[in-house]
């Protein structure tokens, strides 16, 4: 945990399955903030791997010629097991939202002022980000890897960010039923176009692949964080500041 000395964290907790929010990068004198909110089975045991996404983002933003970014890893919330109910309803995800929201307002005070910042949701986290109220600091919100989120359209969730959404080819959960009875299930695909949010190229990678250096879904949440734009195929361009 801590990585050589370097690691940066705003908030720690090791009580039971742990909670840690970390940052890398220069968090004062950032003019981009991305913001990972992970799924399932997170903890301060696989907490490594979360980790590994937010580093790969972050190096992808600097190769792109944006050091004025950080990258902010939030384990703020129980997550539920993969294989167990609470996955299938929104009570860990509603109680979530309720500390992500305050903590995305203090976070832009924190910040350069003027900063964007950006939701990246995986999974679970998904679900999470969708029930969060936002700001107006919060210009995008990208879901991946998402089994739904309770909503039937992305005009129907409490933010005024742009939503996008992606899904890899191989990612297992494309197979899971977009369905919601009696408060069980997530219900609308997100990357149905009927739900109406801005498609991003996720690649051909499975569900945990998304933050693997040298993917597209990467390059395009690359793209998502720093305003350029994510539809397109082509290399990430470097935005004009």
């Amino acid at each position: 945990m801590e990585a050589g000395g370097t690691a940066r964290f705003l908030a720690f907790d090791g009580r039971g399955r742990g909670r840690a929010v970390e940052v890398l990068g220069d968090l004062e004198s950032a003019d981009r903030v991305a913001v990972l909110v992970p799924g399932s089975d997170t903890t301060l045991d696989t907490y490594q791997r979360f980790r590994a996404g937010a580093v790969a983002l972050r190096q992808r933003l600097l190769e792109a010629g944006h050091p004025r970014s950080a990258v902010v890893a939030w384990l703020g919330y129980d997550t539920p097991g993969t294989v167990s109910p609470t996955v299938l309803t929104a009570d860990r995800a509603d109680t979530a939202a309720a500390e992500l929201g305050p903590f995305l307002d203090r976070l832009s005070r924190a910040a350069a002022p003027g900063a964007r910042l950006s939701l990246l949701c995986h999974s679970y986290g998904s679900v999470v980000c969708a029930r969060t109220a936002t700001g107006p600091a919060v210009s995008d919100m990208a879901l991946f890897g998402s089994p739904g989120t309770g909503a039937g359209s992305a005009a129907e969730l409490p933010t005024g960010a742009r939503i996008w959404a992606g899904r890899g080819g191989a990612d297992w959960i494309g197979h899971v039923p977009h369905v919601r009875l009696g408060g069980v299930g997530f219900g609308s695909d997100p990357v149905d176009r009927a739900f109406g949010a801005r498609p991003f190229a996720a690649g051909p990678g499975g569900h945990s692949d998304y933050l693997k250096p040298g993917t597209a879904s990467l390059d395009s949440l690359a793209r998502i964080v720093l305003g350029t734009d994510a539809t397109a195929p082509t290399a990430l361009e470097v935005p004009r500041v």
